[in-house]
């Protein structure tokens, strides 16, 4: 293996890049976003019967949110590039 400065100075030197993975982002986001819904219900119920405060309800929020835009996003930029 090439020293990484040697790889820096001699950029010939280095190894081919390895062939891209095509992947499904829709389905990386739709498995976030339930595993947020998931985690929203368990913090909701803790916190209604007064185990925990609000905070971890709406970090679950947060999540949520992301990943509704994380949807939009994928829609969007399907088949690009």
């Amino acid at each position: 293996m090439p020293a990484v400065l040697e790889v820096i100075l001699r950029p010939d030197r280095r190894r081919a890049d390895p062939p891209t993975v095509e992947v499904d982002m829709r389905r990386v986001f739709v498995a976030g976003l339930v595993i947020w819904l998931v985690a929203l219900v368990v913090a909701t119920v803790l916190w209604r019967a007064g185990f925990t405060d609000a905070t971890p309800v709406w970090s679950c929020v947060a999540g949520v949110v992301l990943g509704i835009v994380g949807l939009v996003w994928a829609r969007r930029h399907r088949g690009v590039g």
